[in-house]
């Protein structure tokens, strides 16, 4: 083999190697980390209260790199969509598992609690803030529907689930959106909050590749009537993008 075919040969196995390299670069882009996969499952089960099957998935999270104060965060947070006895009883679960594994000997990792909030915005304003950052757009268009009807619940929404909570760095917004998109998945009923949150997801960056591998994982873990209603309402959402 002379040198020119030697060299022609070596640049094209370069070639072929940035090619490889390039499409597993786009296929990791096109996933969801491990971290956010237990995510889902973590929040999917405790809102329905399966915590015979939360128990393993808090462990596969915990081996997956979560740390306690990000999955005590998840329950925390989920209290808004589904109520405090869901949250409590996913709370009572994550001390039961992590009980067992210190009497294996595993060691946990705590991790970081939520960052002081050094703001002097009123809560109404930092929440108002913070869902104008969700939604990628300025709200300051007259209340309309139930915000209307009943403006104490918008009030509280701002105030509370948006400010207080959000505000909470222990979770990006991102893995926020992760918790609330399979809380109402899991919950059922709640389709137009539902196509809200998911709308949320791509405005934060989060790719219908993504969403779709997010309802694979609401399927394998709540049930395919659940995957089923989330995969129709993503499906609405894409179509009209």
């Amino acid at each position: 083999m002379n040198l020119c075919n030697f060299l022609k040969i070596g640049v094209a196995l370069c070639f072929l190697s940035f090619q490889l390299n390039a499409q597993n670069d786009m296929t990791t882009s096109r996933q969801l980390t491990l971290k956010q996969q237990n995510i889902v499952a973590i929040a999917a089960l405790t809102a329905q209260g399966e915590l015979q099957t939360l128990k393993p998935a808090l462990n596969a999270g915990l081996q997956a790199g979560l740390t306690i104060n990000e999955i005590k965060e998840i329950m925390v947070h989920l209290y808004a969509y589904c109520g405090f006895p869901r949250s409590i009883r996913g709370l009572q679960t994550l001390m039961e598992v992590l009980d067992e594994r210190k009497a294996k000997g595993i060691e946990d990792e705590l991790g970081a609690d939520a960052s002081p909030i050094n703001d002097e915005r009123s809560k109404y304003d930092r929440g108002k803030a913070n869902l104008e950052e969700l939604v990628g757009r300025q709200l300051n268009e007259p209340q309309t529907g139930y915000a209307a009807f009943a403006p104490i619940i918008e009030v509280f929404l701002k105030e509370h689930l948006f400010a207080a909570i959000f505000d909470r760095d222990v979770l990006s917004f991102t893995e926020r959106e992760l918790v609330t998109i399979s809380v109402i998945s899991a919950i059922g009923g709640a389709e137009p909050m539902l196509k809200s949150h998911l709308a949320i997801c791509l405005n934060l960056g989060l790719s219908p590749q993504q969403l779709i591998e997010f309802v694979s994982i609401i399927k394998s873990t709540v049930g395919k009537k659940e995957a089923k209603s989330a995969h129709l309402v993503l499906n609405e959402i894409l179509s009209s993008r």
